[in-house]
């Protein structure tokens, strides 16, 4: 299948989650939950893909794809901002905790998919 197809189909697929989940989370905490998930499943993802247990072209539907449009980068910045002015102590523990967190998600992802394959 086209790989621009794959990745816009599984974008809308992750903006549509990511949009349903911040209707449900008050704000930070839905990004937070976004970006520690999103880790955490595209390490799954990645690790499936490099022992070849996955397709390319389930890669990018799942990671560049869903995954992409799920994670939300862009929103953590200016949420972080945001409680800057007006609780820095909560923007840097905000911070810390999601730049701590998500990659230590990926990395579980990672491994944990490796125990399992």
């Amino acid at each position: 299948m086209n790989s621009y197809i794959l990745v816009a189909t599984g974008g809308a697929l992750g903006a549509v989650l990511r949009f349903a989940i911040s209707q449900m989370l008050e704000t930070p905490w839905g990004t937070l939950t976004v970006n520690a998930l999103g880790s955490l499943l595209l390490g799954i993802c990645m690790a499936a893909l490099a022992s070849e247990m996955i397709s390319e072209d389930v890669a990018l539907l799942l990671g560049t794809g869903i995954l992409g449009a799920f994670t939300t980068m862009s929103a953590f910045s200016i949420e972080t901002i945001e409680l800057w002015e007006s609780t820095p102590s909560h923007a840097i523990g905000y911070a810390v905790l999601t730049i701590l967190l998500c990659p230590l998600l990926a990395l579980a992802g990672w491994k944990g998919y490796e125990l399992t394959a």
